[in-house]
């Protein structure tokens, strides 16, 4: 497999990010950066993910798509799309519940949208399982069967990093 990449990109508030390759849980304190300041533009209109050039996405990304779908949804915006031909990974989204938070399409778009990679620092390791922590409550907090699905990992994340505290639970 490909190792992964984030490209992203907007036109008129529409931001555009594509997952390429295999997108892991390197790529996420960056990411959820990037998140941060997409929310914080005064023009965020809304966000069309493609997965095309995806062969293999993590939990944590999983989690980080599903905070973006729900981050959107508070602000009043129409629910995210995802384009994605891979069957398996549209396995994967709908067996988590992900038809709930975004519009799931196997059309193939074209985007006349430039994006840019998105650069990646070395998270520390605390801060790589703070995020890894977080995406995987978001999945959680989406229904029974995550919930069950990554009870245990979330347990053992936050022994590893002392936080017992249940309120950075919340998306912001």
């Amino acid at each position: 497999m490909q190792s992964g990449q984030i490209m992203v990109g907007a036109h008129q508030g529409v931001y555009i990010i594509k997952l390429m390759g295999d997108v892991r849980l390197n790529l996420c304190t960056s990411f959820d950066s990037f998140i941060d300041n997409m929310f914080a533009s005064s023009d965020f209109a809304g966000v069309a993910f493609d997965l095309h050039g995806a062969e293999g996405v993590d939990s944590t990304t999983l989690g980080l798509m599903a905070k973006i779908a729900i981050r959107a949804q508070e602000r009043g915006c129409q629910k995210p799309l995802v384009f994605l031909a891979d069957r398996g990974i549209q396995h994967l989204l709908d067996a988590m519940g992900f038809d709930s938070l975004m519009e799931i399409s196997d059309e193939k778009r074209d985007f006349s949208v430039e994006t840019t990679p998105l650069v990646c620092k070395t998270p520390d390791e605390c801060a790589a399982r703070e995020k890894v922590l977080e995406a995987h409550r978001v999945l959680m907090s989406m229904n029974e069967q995550n919930a069950e699905t990554f009870r245990d990992l979330v347990h053992t994340l936050e022994l590893e990093c002392g936080s017992h505290s249940k309120s950075s639970a919340h998306l912001h």
